[in-house]
């Protein structure tokens, strides 16, 4: 392949036979946007399936050791995996990362494993549109599993966390005060939770905090989200937390579950879609002569915001 290629079909080629930098180049054209970008979703739409396993948690939780040691689980079993690390800076190749992600580098030369940092700035879309692109790429590759590991638990984690199969909360010992502040959020994308750094005194408070947060929960369904304790940092318990992400899986594979979630997660990403695509329209709109008359209307008087914004609504055929 040329390796300057930007051509999408080109790429998709490339990266289903493995091809790293193919994989990269695709993620970065729906990074940039643009008609690129709409190529790449139309022709990696369908192509291929993977599970999707999101982890967050506050900062400092342990989120990246503990995904480290989940792709060493992974790839003990000879799966490939890849990991999409939702950053608050730039590129996992380059420039400021986080400095606990240096430690998914010792998996970067296993031919198996696939990692990407994709920075909460400059995303035209939206890191909640971008990421089910990217994993969508990823499906194309022939990679079956993809983890997610978002940066903290503010409104754009919690969204992209939301979009995976099933997602993984990362608590700490001692974190009680802070459950309760972030009840409603972790209750609705808890599907498992952790205790990492279990090694610390506070780990039987924590897990009766959330034992207690589940009973008193009224949205509660047939899967109780399970709360296994981890120590990242030796790899400790990281076993029966993958086992829980299997059983998950298979609740919801038997129960019809994963194929209804996805139904809905595709129809939000619809929604998504339209809602950017008006944006981006209005936008236009906003620097033309009919939004200025509309606009010195208003200010005058002459006309309400709300008969303004339907007469430009209807001007773009909405």
């Amino acid at each position: 392949m040329n390796l300057r290629s930007s051509d999408p079909e080109t790429l998709i080629a490339a990266a289903a036979g493995g091809d790293k930098s193919a994989i990269s180049r695709l993620i970065s054209l729906i990074e940039r946007g643009g008609d690129p970008a709409r190529r790449v979703s139309r022709l990696t739409y369908g192509r291929g399936d993977s599970y999707t396993v999101g982890l967050t948690g506050a900062p400092g939780a342990g989120k990246s050791t503990l995904t480290s040691c989940l792709i060493a689980e992974i790839r003990a079993a000879g799966r490939p995996v890849a990991v999409l690390a939702v950053d608050p800076s730039s590129p996992f190749t380059g420039g400021a990362i986080l400095g606990d992600r240096v430690r998914m580098q010792d998996h970067a030369l296993d031919e198996g494993v696939f990692i990407r940092s994709m920075a909460t700035r400059g995303h035209l879309g939206g890191l909640a549109l971008a990421t089910p692109e990217a994993v969508r790429v990823l499906a194309a590759a022939g990679i079956g599993l993809v983890l997610v590991e978002t940066v903290g638990v503010g409104q754009v984690e919690v969204d992209i966390a939301r979009a995976a199969d099933t997602t993984v909360v990362v608590v700490n010992p001692g974190w009680g005060d802070t459950i309760q502040a972030n009840k409603a959020g972790l209750l609705e994308i808890a599907d498992v939770f952790v205790i990492n750094k279990a090694d610390r005194p506070g780990v039987a408070e924590t897990r009766r905090d959330l034992d207690n947060m589940l009973d008193m929960s009224s949205t509660m369904g047939p899967w109780r989200p399970p709360i296994v304790s981890t120590v990242a940092s030796t790899g400790e318990g990281v076993g029966e937390l993958w086992a829980a992400v299997a059983a998950h899986r298979e609740h919801l594979e038997r129960s019809g579950e994963l194929a209804l979630r996805r139904t809905a997660r595709l129809c939000e990403e619809l929604s998504a879609v339209l809602a950017r695509g008006i944006e981006q329209r209005v936008a236009a709109l906003e620097g033309g002569a009919r939004y200025q008359r509309a606009r010195d209307e208003v200010v005058s008087g002459a006309c309400d915001p709300y008969t303004a914004a339907e007469d430009l609504l209807e001007a773009l055929g909405l």
